[in-house]
């Protein structure tokens, strides 16, 4: 299928001082902003029918890999909801997959690994990232920032204990206990890995940031499997490697995990300028455990996307209002859109959130 979105390459670059002014910049800065800015993770794809016709007969990695592809999912749901910046449609394996690592997303299932890594030589396995790794990457966010204009552009990477676990596993797991017995049981081999994993992912942000993305988010999806203590220990250090990795070119650095309520103070310390906040803390006290010195993202349960009307507008309106005590409030979801959420019930969330000043 032949995808063609509406800039280009030479397209003018978007006015900066707008750019710079945005409602989601200002608030990931700590700064008054006019109304609470919004934006979905999995914004980009699985509940809009126009994600799913685009990409028919097409699979994950491949779409990721076509600039013209990457460039018009990303601005679905721009176009759709009017939210207040845009999130690059990628996925977290995509930089794996650049440096050579035997991996697929399977339909239903997730990234699978060929060969799950176990002792020292697979560390072989993982050269450096450089851009010349992913040219599609470059040119999909020069094609998005010309399109965007004033709305920012997000880029992300995933962090290294979730990398890590899809390649010590070979795949998604629930209790992850593979990738505990080597951080266990070999700290030495375990923060080889995860900083090579660091190096990748902080790579992987710059060639996103010098392309012209506005902001980074860093998603850890399975780091809520560890004790404060091993998290400090064990993954701390690599996360901050990848946030440090951009932190001269000047752009805010979100940090998200699912599950990290205890996470979070730790988690802000990584390097962090927002911290993603999941459904299950409430966002005022979310945003007392990392301080006055970071804002909050967050963090509406995504199951109320199904509640009545009344119910999920009550409570919008409540997470807004919680974010107001916050030094900072990026309204988001406490974890990514359902693939069977109504486009109609996120476009009402938009409009309740912009509306609310």
């Amino acid at each position: 299928m032949d995808v063609v979105t509406t800039a280009s390459p030479s397209a003018p670059a978007p006015d900066a001082a707008a750019l710079h002014d945005s409602a989601f910049l200002r608030a990931c800065r700590r700064e008054p902003v006019e109304h609470t800015p919004v934006w979905f993770m999995r914004q980009a794809g699985r509940s809009l029918p126009e994600y799913r016709k685009v990409r028919e007969g097409i699979s994950m990695l491949d779409s990721c890999a076509r600039p013209d592809l990457v460039a018009e999912i990303t601005m679905q749901p721009v176009r759709r909801y009017g939210v207040d910046a845009a999130i690059f449609y990628s996925d977290i394996v995509v930089p794996l997959k650049a440096i050579g690592v035997d991996l697929d997303i399977v339909p239903g299932v997730g990234p699978v690994v060929a060969e799950p890594f176990a002792s020292r030589a697979d560390l072989d396995r993982l050269p450096e990232l450089t851009a010349a790794d992913v040219p599609y990457v470059s040119d999909a966010v020069r094609l998005l920032v010309a399109e965007l204009g004033a709305t920012p552009l997000i880029g992300f990477a995933g962090a290294p204990y979730t990398l890590a676990s899809y390649l010590v596993e070979g795949g998604p797991s629930k209790n992850h206990e593979r990738t505990k017995a080597l951080m266990y049981g070999d700290p030495e081999l375990w923060h080889a890995l995860a900083g090579r994993l660091a190096a990748i992912a902080g790579a992987f942000l710059r060639v996103q940031v010098e392309a012209g993305a506005s902001a980074v988010q860093l998603f850890d999806s399975w780091v809520g499997a560890l004790p404060l203590a091993d998290y400090r220990e064990l993954v701390q250090p690599h996360s901050a490697a990848v946030l440090d990795a951009v932190a001269d070119l000047g752009v805010p650095r979100i940090h998200f995990g699912v599950g990290t309520g205890e996470l979070l103070g730790a988690m802000g310390e990584a390097g962090a300028d927002v911290v993603g906040v999941d459904f299950r803390v409430a966002l005022d006290e979310a945003s007392r455990r990392v301080g006055p010195q970071r804002a909050v993202q967050g963090n509406l349960d995504p199951a109320l996307l199904f509640a009545p009307a009344p119910v999920l507008e009550r409570r919008v309106r409540a997470t807004v209002e919680a974010g107001r005590r916050a030094p900072g409030h990026v309204f988001n979801l406490g974890h990514g859109v359902p693939p069977n959420a109504d486009p109609a019930v996120l476009s009402r969330v938009v409009e309740l959130v912009q509306g609310a000043g």
